[in-house]
């Protein structure tokens, strides 16, 4: 029973499944496309897209809505489902797809692939499958990775004692290590953005907050 275990001794699929349907919500995120995405993609010649860890779906259908062939993979069931309903309130085309990104393959290539705060509470082997990912960006095409650069201050859980603390504990990247994290091989690829952008965000309970995320794009030329 997922009960019984504790947070990093959970799968990332039961992880991540529990995650959608605890409390008996019927959406987690805001539905709201990415800013940092947006502003990306806008300078782009709409294409085939591809969305790692595409949650509910607002990222994959903000990009159909914009023309491009959209895809979203995730982990959770749940998770794609809503995406695929999200489309369909829309009217627009996107393929959603429940997978083990760990086990995931295609052999489709992509104008854009997108991982947006592509981290785990649980284990997952990130790297590894950013870089697969990379693997099926198209000649011309571009990755986009946007990530956390430290924790918003509502990431705070209680232990058994009342103290408080992170919820689980996580090195963030700089843009900088994120591109040497990937290693991509520096003849076929060229650094587009590596830079730190702020946001305004607002927490669970309406905490208001200025945050930062790091963002890095990387053209594939060959």
């Amino acid at each position: 029973m997922l009960g019984a275990m504790t947070e990093n001794e959970q799968t990332p699929a039961a992880h991540w499944e529990a995650r959608y349907t605890a409390d008996g919500k019927d959406q987690i995120w805001s539905g709201r496309v990415n800013t940092t995405v947006a502003d990306v993609a806008a300078t782009l010649t709409p294409g085939r897209s591809l969305d790692l860890g595409c949650g509910e779906g607002g990222d994959v259908v903000w990009l159909a809505e914009q023309g491009w062939q959209a895809t979203g993979v995730d982990i959770s069931p749940s998770a794609v489902a809503r995406g695929r309903a999200a489309a369909a309130a829309a009217g627009v085309e996107a393929i959603f797809e429940a997978t083990d990104l760990t086990e995931w393959r295609t052999q489709d290539e992509f104008d854009l692939v997108t991982a947006t705060f592509f981290h785990s509470q649980v284990e997952l082997e990130r790297t590894r499958i950013l870089r697969y990912a990379a693997s099926r960006v198209a000649a011309g095409g571009h990755l986009l990775v946007v990530s956390h650069a430290g924790f918003p201050p509502w990431a705070r859980a209680h232990d058994e004692e009342g103290h408080e603390g992170h919820r689980h504990s996580h090195d963030f990247l700089t843009p900088e290590q994120e591109i040497a994290e990937l290693d991509l091989d520096a003849g076929s690829w060229r650094t587009v953005l590596a830079e730190t952008r702020t946001r305004d965000a607002v927490g669970p309970d309406g905490e208001e907050a200025v945050l930062e995320d790091g963002v890095v794009l990387l053209r594939r030329t060959a």
